[in-house]
């Protein structure tokens, strides 16, 4: 678990040990930002050179390399400096998946965000770099002052000797005359370096952040999906009561028909009457057989005994052709998170028996502590698309309602490798790695 350290300063009612503890881990990141500006400069240098000579194929591969580590550079820096101000900064970069080549770097010349990752390498090179060794600096004097007398007791004589003009310092006693100094720095590390720190914070904050244009694109995605899901679930409840009206309200009208017409042959009838109660028996038992079919399209038994790992599962062992199922999750997502995740891998797995003509499948689910991913490969014929009319457009908009992606890379003759990933925490710590074929 990160630990935000929030650089304002003083903070009210702070006691000494907080505030030095809160210090101490500051001046440990101005460390990081010191060790850090190195690969920034040697980025800086590369992407230069590299976009002076992007018209030649050397320069692409070089920005083709080099432009995604500076994003993981400029995402180290995101998570410093929300860890320093308490907050979360968002990576606001254009989706980039299903593109590559040349189209990831029109993709590239397109995002604003790139760009501003390129300028910030600048800034953090000089003026972020001066802020990091000045706070550096800062935490440094403390040491150096706190440790002189040792430094001196272990030198030879008239090493460390210091001349002031008024006084000399040139013995063991004097050394520790240097602890003046060191109320002096210790008041500068302590009023500055949480200034400092800021200020370096800040800075990225501005360059790195997402946009008013992201965030108005957001806000419209956000708006969008929520439509989608509104309309998606009142498709929902309208199937539901057709279900029900279809299926087993029919049933049991049925059933008080035969209850009826039994109790009036009791009497006369006996062996009718016995037959009307066994052709109730029936009515009834398909009756229930359509009330779970009802309840296994609202919330299976199975997603909430088994959780998703287990559904999936008994998804892949329905299946005419052999699955791979590897499932590696330390713990469960929330319960509308494993809903839209086990029927959006239910509606793919359909797809594949019905449209692929595929010999095998496999299913590999994984979290890498941010998002929960689903990916689904079959060896099938390919030609899959969102909008081939195949359910993969509603399996996108479940999944947008909860902010996931569904990326899907189905060239013609296969194989299809459809990647579903919503943003999720598990819920548990217990991990449960499973893998199998069906």
């Amino acid at each position: 678990m990160s630990t935000t350290v929030p650089a304002t300063s003083p903070f009210e009612g702070e006691s000494f040990f907080a505030g030095l503890s809160r210090r101490l881990k500051l001046s440990v990141l101005s460390v990081a930002y010191v060790l850090l500006a190195v690969p920034a400069l040697v980025l800086l240098c590369v992407l230069t050179t590299a976009l002076g000579v992007a018209i030649v194929g050397v320069g692409m591969a070089l920005l083709l390399i080099f432009v995604p580590l500076n994003q993981q550079l400029a995402n180290v820096h995101r998570r410093l400096a929300g860890r320093i101000l308490g907050i979360h900064i968002e990576r606001p970069y254009l989706p980039t998946k299903s593109v590559s080549g040349f189209g990831l770097l029109k993709r590239w010349v397109a995002d604003p965000a790139r760009w501003r990752d390129f300028a910030w390498t600048y800034m953090s090179v000089t003026v972020g770099w001066a802020l990091a060794w000045i706070s550096f600096g800062l935490g440094l004097g403390v040491l150096w002052y706190l440790v002189f007398p040792f430094v001196y007791w272990v030198t030879p004589n008239g090493v460390f000797d210091m001349n002031y003009g008024f006084f000399r310092l040139d013995t063991q006693a004097e050394s520790f005359f240097e602890w003046i100094w060191l109320l002096v720095a210790f008041s500068l590390w302590w009023w500055l370096l949480p200034v400092l720190m800021r200020w370096r914070a800040e800075l990225d904050r501005a360059m790195l952040s997402p946009t008013r244009e992201f965030l108005e694109r957001r806000v419209a995605e956000v708006s969008q999906s929520r439509a989608e899901t509104i309309d998606h679930s009142a498709a929902e409840l309208r199937r539901i009561e057709r279900d029900l009206h279809d299926g087993a309200q029919a049933r049991l009208v049925a059933l008080g028909m035969n209850l009826g017409m039994a109790e009036e042959m009791l009497a006369k009838n006996p062996e009718g009457a016995a037959a009307m109660l066994a052709e109730a028996r029936a009515v009834t038992t398909s009756a229930l057989g359509d009330l779970r079919s009802v309840v296994r399209g609202i919330h299976p038994p199975v997603l909430a005994d088994r959780g998703l790992a287990g559904a999936i599962q008994a998804l892949a062992l329905d299946m005419s052709l052999p699955v791979s199922v590897m499932i590696n999750l330390a713990g469960r997502p929330a319960a509308p998170v494993e809903s839209a995740l086990y029927f959006a891998t239910s509606e793919l797995l359909a797809n594949i028996g019905k449209h692929s003509g595929a010999t095998r499948a496999v299913i590999e689910v994984t979290h890498d502590g941010e998002a929960l991913k689903v990916v689904v490969e079959d060896d099938g014929a390919g030609g899959a698309s969102i909008n081939a009319g195949t359910g993969l457009a509603g399996v996108a908009r479940r999944l947008a309602a909860f902010d996931g992606t569904m990326d899907v890379v189905s060239p013609v003759g296969g194989p299809t490798v459809v990647t579903l990933e919503v943003p999720c925490a598990l819920s548990s710590p217990k991990i449960s790695p499973s893998s199998g074929t069906a």
